[in-house]
């Protein structure tokens, strides 16, 4: 039986995937949502102007609040914990390890104390170069070295959801290369499709990173991408037909397709012949750099998960044609 009824609280519900998760969730007819996250000076607040939610908090708000008093916004059959700082190149330490650690640590602890469905984003980036692998049934997470500090704090925190045995009880959802409408405010971590985008269209060409790596030739360093529209289905997977798994859950595609097979498909959806230059990685990436991830996705699919992946060209001629060309936000 889903547990995806009553009142829903999305953090991070301005961002990426979280306003997709919303957008989702309007579409099965549910408003009785609380949207938290830290606005900011940037544009992230359109993506939640066509989205339907009854109250709005600020995450530092929503946090104080529920210290001095857990029940101060009642009562939540779920928890989306989204809300994150999400650069990879992120260098404030102290920051990501309150925002990203801490307060996951904080909220979790509330939830389960009011018996609350909590899921909440991990990350592939806790996998740092994959030597130990990219397994979500290997429980040894502790061998995992992530390559940023962003990836730390995430791991940080799956580490501290072990240690208390929490895992049995929430869901830690690892998204690997995601993209797709309502990432424009996110700068430099936007996506190669959004960004190559803007690239095709104002000169027609489209730049891509060079390899270091004596195994990948240039464009042909591999990722698993996944559409947003693919992530937010998993994620909800777990609210409404596996409501009682619990642990650390890879969401990606399953498969890794190179750069230039994602760019060349960006060319297609615009109709135009590719033009790709490749390009000097710079200096802060090149020791942090992950050449190969694929979601081995076994673990969600044995969760019941049965819904087949949108190909890549499909996915990404969506994207640039519906939302990139047009300006549309999910929802719009």
């Amino acid at each position: 039986m889903s547990t995806l009824h009553g009142r829903i609280l999305v953090t991070g519900g301005a961002g990426f995937i979280g306003s997709a998760l919303i957008w989702a969730l309007n579409q099965r007819g549910h408003t009785d949502i609380v949207v938290s996250d830290l606005l900011g000076s940037d544009e992230k607040w359109k993506n939640l102007v066509p989205l339907k939610f009854a109250d709005y908090v600020e995450a530092d708000v929503l946090r104080s609040r529920l210290a001095g008093k857990p029940a101060a916004f009642g009562k939540f059959s779920t928890v989306f914990h989204l809300g994150a700082c999400s650069a990879t190149t992120e260098r404030n330490a102290a920051y990501l390890i309150d925002n990203n650690y801490a307060y996951t640590k904080e909220l979790a602890a509330w939830a389960l104390a009011a018996d609350t469905r909590f899921i909440y984003a991990s990350s592939a980036a806790t996998y740092g170069d994959g030597a130990q692998g990219m397994s979500d049934l290997d429980e040894d997470i502790s061998r995992l070295r992530p390559l940023n500090m962003y990836g730390y704090s995430k791991h940080l925190f799956d580490l501290h959801a072990q240690r208390e045995g929490w895992l049995q009880r929430i869901v830690g959802v690892k998204y690997f290369n995601v993209y797709g409408p309502n990432e424009d405010h996110k700068g430099d971590m936007r996506s190669l499709v959004n960004k190559a985008f803007q690239q095709i269209t104002a000169t027609g060409r489209a730049g891509l990173f060079k390899s270091y790596h004596p195994d990948y030739r240039d464009g042909e360093q591999k990722r698993d991408f996944l559409y947003v529209k693919d992530a937010i289905e998993m994620t909800l997977h777990f609210a409404e037909q596996a409501p009682q798994a619990g642990g650390l859950f890879n969401l990606g595609s399953g498969e890794a397709n190179t750069w230039l097979a994602l760019t060349r498909a960006i060319f297609a959806a615009l109709g135009r012949e590719p033009q790709i230059d490749f390009i000097e990685m710079p200096d802060v990436l090149k020791g942090k750099y992950q050449y190969f991830t694929r979601a081995d996705i076994s673990k969600l699919r044995s969760t019941g998960y049965a819904r087949p992946m949108t190909p890549l060209a499909d996915a990404v001629t969506d994207y640039v044609q519906n939302h990139l060309m047009t300006g549309r936000k999910l929802g719009e």
